[in-house]
């Protein structure tokens, strides 16, 4: 009866679409086909695999301490899965390298194989996923306050042989599932106070991204991440958003837009027509900030949605890549992503879903009176019903039904770790 009364919702929200000029099934398959790339590290707070014993620092810090955290690499994988079978599409997962196997032997990160990831590629594509890749800079010895930007040579040389093995890896990732890795390079190099060095650290951190990109792959992508600060460095980010907009269009790499590296009060969604424009593509990481970089758990907000729509407006669906960057350990983590991937979607949807072809219609036109009542009306549009369908089309929990799912395995497995 239950889905009987989701299809009778949907005929009649297509219809209401279709009268100002929305074909709800095209909609449909275009959602479809939006892949997110999934963060491994949710799973297990980024601690990661290595023998080196992660340090943190380097403004990374997952706060609180739910039980059932993932405690190796089947757990993670097996929490993944579970994951899976509760959101729609065809997805990716996002790997740190600080996440190989490495078969219980100390290898340190200027040291890492393809090797240490074949497991990774297997199993991925069992599951039909895709992978994507990170350098690893925090959480580490020789970590400190500046690893590509610091002045001493053989850590220096260190960090760039680190982030080349990263690339290559992305690359036997690449071509091993027919699929382009996107491979992220975020570092935290920064100061807690003041410098007077600001112009030196950046000329470093160029000189070691030259290095390292010297090398054309043609089975990876390159993404710079930019930062606004933090934790312990708060004062000065080497590698700013201004510096890798500029690295980025200078070099043709793409930019990676995460939601909480800017001040609150920026409008992220207003940075994709520009860098559209100087940059080959731009990677998302979808964050949610409480005032700060706090890595909250991706929900269906006004930043969320204001971003999907004006990809969507741009047209750039095939040039923008979805991922998605938080680590909760205050609650469960399992419904963490649930939460993220699905609000996500959500946006995207409300995105697709808007009557664009009328609201341009009305600008071009110098209708402004009719483009901001459409754009209100559209808000109560009843996109919900296209989502319960869309749910109910892949086979998956529709609406909160999937909470049951996941405190039902709360009680068989991760309470149990």
């Amino acid at each position: 009866m239950k889905n009987e009364l989701i299809q009778k919702a949907y005929e009649i929200a297509k219809e209401r679409y279709a009268a100002v000029g929305v074909d709800a099934e095209k909609v449909l398959e275009d959602l479809q086909q939006i892949a997110i790339s999934i963060h491994c590290w949710q799973a297990d707070d980024v601690t990661g695999f290595e023998n080196l014993g992660n340090l943190g620092g380097g403004g990374i810090q997952a706060t609180g301490n739910y039980p059932g955290k993932a405690r190796n690499m089947e757990e993670i994988r097996q929490d993944i899965e579970k994951v899976l079978t509760l959101v729609a599409g065809s997805h990716r997962l996002n790997l740190h390298a600080i996440y190989g196997d490495f078969g219980g032997e100390i290898v340190d990160r200027d040291a890492l194989e393809p090797a240490h990831f074949a497991g990774w590629m297997q199993w991925a594509k069992e599951k039909g996923l895709k992978l994507d890749f990170n350098s690893t800079s925090f959480g580490h010895p020789k970590s400190g306050e500046l690893t590509l930007a610091n002045p001493d040579k053989s850590i220096r040389a260190f960090w760039i042989e680190h982030t080349k093995r990263c690339r290559r890896i992305s690359e036997a990732m690449g071509k091993f599932q027919n699929d382009p890795c996107i491979m992220n390079l975020w570092i935290h190099d920064g100061s807690k106070d003041f410098t007077v060095n600001r112009l030196k650290y950046r000329q470093l951190l160029e000189q070691s991204l030259d290095e390292i990109f010297a090398e054309e792959y043609k089975n990876m992508k390159d993404c710079i991440e930019a930062k606004l600060f933090g934790i312990g460095l708060e004062s000065y980010t080497v590698g700013s958003y201004d510096f890798y907009l500029g690295y980025g269009a200078k070099k043709q790499k793409m930019v990676t837009l995460d939601t909480g590296h800017f001040h609150l009060s920026e409008s992220i969604a207003d940075k994709i027509s520009s860098l559209l424009l100087f940059t080959p593509e731009i990677m998302l990481h979808v964050s949610r900030p409480i005032r700060w970089d706090s890595d909250h758990v991706t929900i269906l907000n006004d930043d969320v949605l204001d971003l999907s729509k004006e990809i969507v407006r741009a047209g750039a669906l095939d040039r923008v890549h979805i991922g998605l960057d938080y680590f909760d350990a205050s609650i469960n983590r399992l419904g963490a992503y649930v939460i993220g991937i699905r609000a996500t979607q959500k946006a995207f949807l409300q995105a697709l879903l808007e009557p664009i072809g009328r609201l341009r219609e009305y600008e071009a036109g110098g209708r402004y009176f009719e483009r901001l009542a459409l754009l209100e009306e559209a808000k109560s549009l009843p996109w919900n019903a296209v989502w319960d369908y869309f749910c109910l089309k892949n086979n998956i929990p529709v609406g909160e039904e999937y909470i049951a799912d996941i405190q039902q395995y709360e009680k068989e497995v991760t309470s149990k770790r």
